[in-house]
């Protein structure tokens, strides 16, 4: 006999935006590397249209504004902007969310949709359909929440009274499908995602025995940020996490030329230094090795060039030689700060390591150059 589960992520840290799109989905389809990707390339878009849509260019005073608030689509703690939770709807599945007050989907009856994606003060959480029913998905409530065709109106209208925005997915690709196995199959769960995550619908419309395929999260709402802060906070208390480079280079205040003239003796101030250490490193930089025993890759992705770069390297040759690597690849000048793993931490105090030491083999790097 076939039986129907739902999946239920749980909330760590304050990942809810991930947690959302996997319970809208029924999958465990995206990672937080995969959303801060996609974060990182809606960053770099908006920087590339304000350079060419004003005059001055990378100079201009809406550009500089933009560079040193950091990035608009995610903060260190892992809050998602709407434009990426769109952005990774649409370029895996093909679905479309759209705000239920738009006029395009106003008149239409709110039982039609099959999955809602509602925030309010950084927090995400999903409602869908799965097999004739609605569920409440929210990553902070202990198990999935039937909500019944009539009470869904209500609902709806009530999180909107509340300050929440609800998006309606318009199914253009169409959902993944419900999961419905048999009794006899219940480890293929695990190739949908976590087996701590699923729920049988039977039980949970019961009200007795509630009892997942194996027992729920423990601490709930705590876990690593990011940045790799332990935080407690819970998601809808938290707020957009400000860059060091947001308080080190503040241009309020200032005119356009006194920005422009600051930015020009900063990046000539940085670029002698730069040189100096470029000069101190390039010993460690040997030539691109051809592939075989001991030798690795690294990806680069450097912000703002919006460059994405591979190169083999030695395993013993220097954490150091990546950073001349990309001064030498890049067109930027300044401060160029690496970050590596997840959640990305900086890797100068590596620069004395070897790469197989710091175990950055394979690792994509992110590299961004600062004024400071």
């Amino acid at each position: 006999m076939e039986v129907t589960w739902i999946y239920h992520e749980r909330q760590q840290a304050q990942l809810c935006g991930q947690h959302a799109l996997n319970n809208l989905l029924q999958i465990q389809s995206f990672a937080p590397q995969e959303l801060a990707e996609i974060a990182l390339q809606l960053d770099q878009m908006e920087l590339n249209f304000m350079s060419q849509s004003n005059s001055n260019g990378v100079r201009s005073k809406d550009y500089l504004n933009r560079l040193a608030e950091g990035s608009g689509n995610v903060d260190e703690s892992g809050n998602f902007s709407i434009e990426v939770l769109r952005s990774a709807l649409q370029t895996k599945y093909n679905l479309t969310l759209a705000n239920t007050l738009q006029e395009a989907v106003k008149g239409v009856e709110i039982t039609n949709f099959d999955g809602f994606i509602c925030n309010k003060s950084s927090h995400w959480f999903a409602i869908r359909k799965i097999n004739g029913r609605f569920w409440n998905l929210n990553s902070l409530a202990e198990r999935p929440e039937q909500i019944s065709h009539f009470r869904l109106a209500a609902e709806i209208g009530a999180l909107r009274a509340s300050g929440y925005s609800v998006f309606c997915v318009v199914e253009i690709g169409g959902l993944p499908k419900d999961c419905c196995i048999s009794e006899e199959n219940q480890n293929d769960l695990k190739v949908r995602g976590m087996v701590d995550c699923w729920w049988k619908e039977e039980d949970l419309i019961k009200g007795t025995g509630i009892k997942g395929y194996s027992s729920p999260w423990n601490n709930v709402g705590t876990g690593m940020r990011l940045d790799g802060k332990k935080t407690t906070n819970p998601p809808n208390s938290s707020s957009m996490v400000q860059p060091e480079s947001a308080s080190q280079f503040n241009v309020e205040g200032l005119t356009e030329d006194e920005m422009i003239a600051m930015a020009m003796a900063l990046s000539t101030e940085k670029q002698s230094l730069a040189s100096d250490g470029e000069d101190a490193l390039i010993l460690n930089l040997t030539p691109e090795p051809a592939s075989g025993p001991g030798v690795v890759r690294i990806q680069f992705r450097i912000i703002p060039d919006g460059k994405k770069i591979e190169r083999r390297f030695l395993n013993n040759d220097l954490v150091s030689s990546l950073e001349v690597f990309v001064r030498q690849q890049s067109n930027s000048t300044g401060k160029l700060v690496m970050k590596a793993g997840f959640p990305p931490r900086e890797i100068s105090h590596l620069y004395e390591k070897t790469i197989s030491d710091a175990k950055l083999s394979g690792e994509q790097i992110q590299c961004r150059f600062s004024l400071t």
